[in-house]
């Protein structure tokens, strides 16, 4: 194991153990929850967005689930602030792994890319082209 490998692991970790922006907003532009019934993951985020610009200002989430799941939440709230609500839509698996940046198991990758799909489905209902309650990572 590399040297690089074992930073991102104690990253992955520090995230679990401490995740950032980890709670409830207030008043957010839309909510959203999903799962993953394989892993037992369940997460709900809370996205503020600036409707003139499209930028999200704020993003909160909470749930419960393994390391993998809560990292990449907690990594992609930090990585998504500030952007545009386009650099959302145009993330995919590649992107969340690359973030968390280790090698993720072909089992694993559903925790991983939890966070990104209920973000996503939620813009998405937000916008009101999808009408769905709840995302899984089984769709």
């Amino acid at each position: 194991m590399s040297l690089g490998s074992d930073i991102y692991r104690q990253q992955i970790l520090d995230h679990y153990k401490n995740p950032r922006n980890y709670g409830e907003l207030e008043d957010p532009t839309y909510s959203h929850i999903g799962e993953n019934p394989m892993c037992g993951d369940e997460i709900q985020v809370d996205v503020q967005i600036d409707e003139t610009n499209g930028t999200i200002e704020n993003i909160a989430f909470q749930g419960d689930g393994c390391a993998i799941s809560l990292a990449a939440a907690s990594l992609l709230s930090e990585e998504l602030q500030g952007e545009n609500i386009e650099t959302l839509q145009e993330m995919d698996r590649d992107d969340i792994i690359d973030l968390l940046g280790v090698e993720i198991s072909p089992m694993r990758v559903k925790c991983a890319v939890l966070a990104e799909k209920v973000l996503q489905d939620g813009y998405d209902i937000y916008l009101g082209e999808k009408n769905q309650t709840k995302t899984t990572t089984e769709d």
